[in-house]
């Protein structure tokens, strides 16, 4: 979808943006669960509770 939205940038700027920032949220939110998965389960990390 981004792809094809690529030819139309400068009258239908829309058609890149939405997947884009679709795309791009999926990715942050890979990466915060990543995160929350290392948190949780990595034994060296210390727990400072």
């Amino acid at each position: 979808m981004l792809d094809e939205g690529r030819n139309y940038i400068t009258t239908g700027w829309w058609l890149a943006l939405f997947p884009g920032v679709a795309i791009l949220r999926l990715v942050r939110g890979i990466n915060l669960v990543g995160d929350w998965l290392r948190d949780a389960l990595d034994p060296r990390m210390e727990r400072g509770m």
